[in-house]
Formats: structure tokens, C-alpha cells, sequence
């Protein structure tokens, strides 16, 4: 099976020339999602946990146009900009996904101004 790339106007769209995931047999990987309200492309929230649930409705979107759900992921990975976010983060992010869980990696970054987390996922799914 050949690469296929997944778009959907439910999701932010990119500002560079990536996709929002890619699909490649049953492999799909998700490009990073922000927070940004898809057609806008403006910020949703000021604190990290708001945030993080823009950017879930983002990856959600573009896990249901690839024909996938969050059952399918495992892997997330998880960008924040400050260490004094994790604990909001991770209230929020426990909130939102269910057991059994995907493994996870947390690391801190610079990302654009006003933008507060950033997070990609890696789903297997069904032929």
C-alpha cells in the first residue's frame, strides 16, 4: 500500500507543506496539532488545559477522517512550553484519554507566540 495523505477541514489547516497524517498500510501518523480553531486559524485559550482540549477536538478530527479513533493510538507525544504546565497538562490529558493508555513522551520547546502545547499521535488501525 502506497503513503496516503489525510486532510480534513475540521482540523487547523497546515501553514507549511506537511500533511495532517499520513497513512502508509496500517500505520497513521498524525502531524502535531495546536490549538488553533480550524477556519481561523486563531489561538483557543490562554492556559495550557484549554488548550489541550482545542487541541484534542484538532486530533480527534483528523483521526476520524482517517477512519481511526483514539483506540487506535500509541503513541503520543506531547510538546509543552514551560515545566509549570505539566500538572494542568496532565490533569487534562488524563481527563480526556482512557486506559489502556498510549505510551507518551513529554518534552518542553519553544513553539510560536501564545501557542502553549503542541501534540502528534501515531495510530495503528485496521487494513
Amino acid at each position: 500500500m502506497g503513503k496516503v495523505a489525510i486532510s480534513t477541514e475540521n482540523a487547523p489547516t497546515p501553514v507549511a507543506n506537511f500533511a495532517q497524517a499520513v497513512r502508509k498500510g496500517n500505520i497513521l501518523q498524525l502531524a502535531g496539532q495546536v490549538a488553533f480553531e480550524p477556519g481561523t486559524n486563531k489561538i483557543v485559550g490562554d492556559t495550557v488545559g484549554d488548550q489541550t482540549r482545542q487541541t484534542f477536538k484538532n486530533l480527534t478530527a483528523v483521526l476520524e477522517a482517517a477512519g481511526a479513533s483514539w483506540d487506535d493510538v500509541v503513541m503520543t507525544r506531547v510538546y509543552l512550553t514551560d515545566t509549570g504546565h505539566f500538572a494542568e497538562f496532565n490533569q487534562v490529558y488524563n481527563e480526556l484519554v482512557g486506559e489502556p493508555y498510549p505510551a507518551r513522551t513529554t518534552v518542553y520547546v519553544g513553539l510560536p507566540t501564545g501557542l502553549l502545547v503542541e501534540i502528534d499521535l501515531l495510530a495503528v488501525v485496521g487494513d
